[in-house]
């Protein structure tokens, strides 16, 4: 899925070198079989992450951004309601810049998209997201997160 205005369909190349290698990562490696934690794929511009969690009911998350990096996120079982917004116009509840992370306060209006296994979502830092929310009740779910450095 890609989710952009107008405005921003040209800014970025999803299909520029750094994201083939994401992708070509994310189809050819068995991601069943590595445990948590973090892969280089081929330098410090494109890292994947697996993580585990449980979901939990959208209004115990927050809407967050990231200036230096693109989510990638895929899903590699389990499902989540995945909450989307554009940043503009947000409020900062807090900001992380050691992790490359800003949050912020619930806005009037979202949308969400259902991630189900070997769904993706390339989230780009104009792109606020709400990952790890319940579709139809807490689900463990294991997921990648590829960073793609802008």
């Amino acid at each position: 899925m890609y989710f952009a205005p107008t405005k921003l369909a040209t800014k970025y190349d999803y299909l520029a070198e750094k994201f083939r290698r994401a992708y070509q990562w994310l189809a050819e490696t068995d991601l069943t079989a590595l445990p948590v934690g973090a892969y280089p794929s081929g330098g410090e511009d494109v890292v994947a992450n697996i993580r585990e969690y449980t979901t939990f009911p959208a209004a115990e998350g927050s809407f967050e951004t990231h200036d230096k990096y693109f989510d990638i996120q895929y899903v590699i079982s389990g499902k989540e309601q995945f909450g989307v917004c554009k940043r503009e116009g947000l409020t900062v509840k807090k900001n992380v810049p050691e992790n490359d992370l800003t949050f912020y306060e619930e806005p009037a209006l979202s949308g969400s998209v259902l991630l189900l296994p070997g769904d993706l979502i390339v989230v780009a830092p104009e792109d606020a997201h709400k990952p790890r929310c319940c579709a139809d009740g807490p689900e463990f779910v294991r997921k990648v997160v590829v960073k793609v450095k802008v």
